[in-house]
C-alpha cells in the first residue's frame, strides 16, 4: 500500500513556505548572537572573579 501526501492548497503551502523560512532566519540570527553572548557571559565571570580576588 503506498503512502499518498494530501495536496495542499496553493495559500496553505506558501504560508507554510513562508513560515519555515521565517524560522530558518531567527535560527541563523540565534547562531550568529550565541558566540557573542558567550564571550559576555565569560567577561561577566573573570570581572566577578577578579573582584572576588582583590576584595
Amino acid at each position: 500500500m503506498a503512502w499518498t501526501t494530501p495536496r495542499l492548497d496553493p495559500e496553505r503551502s506558501r504560508r507554510r513556505l513562508q513560515l519555515l523560512a521565517e524560522l530558518a532566519g531567527a535560527r541563523a540570527v540565534r547562531q550568529r548572537e550565541r558566540p557573542q553572548r558567550a564571550r559576555s557571559q565569560q567577561l561577566r565571570q573573570l570581572i566577578a572573579t577578579r573582584r572576588h580576588i582583590a576584595g
